[in-house]
């Protein structure tokens, strides 16, 4: 028995051996290790830097009243182009009962002075007949009766204007009438029939009626992270790329770049803003998300390759490739660089467009594993 186990350990011991054998004399026959090549071409390249935000109006005037009420009327609607002093709404007025009692107590008060102005001019007016007073004494008394005459006016006016928002001697100018101050779009109304309204005043700064803005001078608002604001300046030109129209670049002017950043989700932005340039065919809503490409550098019809293909000297940085020479044979060439796009980088000097450079990171042929 023990014979029979210490001839099987010798038959696995063999096996093994010369499996192994076996293994190491497949991978001495297998091919060589190949490098595969690639050629320089002549490309555009643009270095750029990404910057996310928003299309929005350059200037956009809040039309607000100057009246507190509740909108009885609205005449224009979102998209509607209007004009300065085009009617956008009526409000209607709801009185405080406070202040219409005092106005309404400002009346009586004014028209009792106006009847006591009145006797006493009477009064003057028969003295003076008869040579008691003088006519300067007269011309007082006539003065006295006009001025009261104008405060019972007033004071009626200031009921009308305090029950209705206005009076007849006023017309246009009524504050009820809520007029366009600009020419352009208008982009929302967020107010309603029936909705109440607050004035405009130095302590409130009132209820939206309408927004209005000239779409034909769109601006791009964006973020710029802290890593990138150094790499830019005013000027630079922009390519603006909006989701919601596919296949179309807006160009555009980068004018505007934030002295100060502010933190937000731990990452310090700036903000940017950039003019777009008047679109005829295109009609670009405000509010659409942009993505914006800032053009940092940008080099047309040169020679460039890949930048994989790029290797860097360990003593002195410098980049280099190798050229092919023969089958399988390579010769280092020292190259000189310009800017990159992150994929292809520009070739100065150092070789031409008819090289063959080596794919410095080797493509083995995979092992057939059982």
């Amino acid at each position: 028995m023990k014979k029979r186990v210490t001839v099987i350990i010798l038959l696995l011991i063999v096996a093994s051996f010369g499996g192994a054998m076996y293994y190491l004399y497949q991978k001495n026959a297998e091919d060589p290790i190949t490098y595969e090549t690639s050629e320089p071409s002549i490309q555009t390249i643009i270095k750029k830097t990404m910057a996310t935000g928003s299309i929005l109006p350059l200037e956009e005037v809040l039309i607000k009243p100057n009246i507190s009420g509740v909108i009885e009327e609205i005449y224009v609607q979102g998209g509607d182009y209007v004009k300065s002093g085009d009617l956008l709404a009526k409000i209607k007025i709801v009185p405080n009962l406070n202040a219409l009692n005092d106005a309404r107590n400002g009346i009586d008060e004014a028209k009792i002075n106006l009847d006591d102005q009145k006797r006493n001019y009477v009064r003057q007016k028969i003295l003076f007949d008869k040579g008691v007073i003088s006519k300067v004494d007269l011309e007082r008394a006539e003065v006295a009766q006009d001025q009261s005459k104008q405060s019972y006016s007033a004071a009626n006016k200031r009921y009308d204007i305090v029950k209705t928002g206005t009076t007849s001697d006023y017309g246009n100018s009524a504050n009820t009438l809520i007029r366009a101050t600009v020419n352009g779009m208008v982009l929302e109304v967020p107010v309603e029939v029936g909705n109440q309204v607050i004035e405009s005043n130095n302590f409130n700064e009132g209820t939206t009626i309408a927004a209005i803005a000239d779409v034909d001078k769109m601006i791009f608002e964006g973020k710029i992270d802290e890593s990138e604001v150094g790499k830019v300046k005013e000027n630079l030109p922009l390519e603006i790329t909006v989701g919601a129209i596919e296949n179309k670049v807006f160009p555009a002017v980068l004018d505007y770049i934030a002295p100060k950043g502010k933190a937000e989700n731990g990452a310090i932005q700036f903000e940017i803003k950039g003019t777009l340039k008047k679109q005829d065919s295109f009609f670009i809503r405000a509010g659409l998300s942009a993505n914006a490409s800032i053009i940092l550098a940008k080099v047309e019809n040169v020679l460039s390759i890949k930048e994989a293909l790029v290797q860097y000297d360990d003593k002195t940085k410098k980049p280099f490739v190798e050229i092919a020479t023969g089958d399988q044979k390579f010769e280092r060439k020292n190259i000189e660089l310009g800017i990159s796009d992150g994929i292809n980088v520009e070739v100065k000097s150092g070789i031409s467009l008819e090289d063959k450079i080596k794919v410095w990171n080797v493509i083995a042929k995979e092992e057939n594993t059982d």
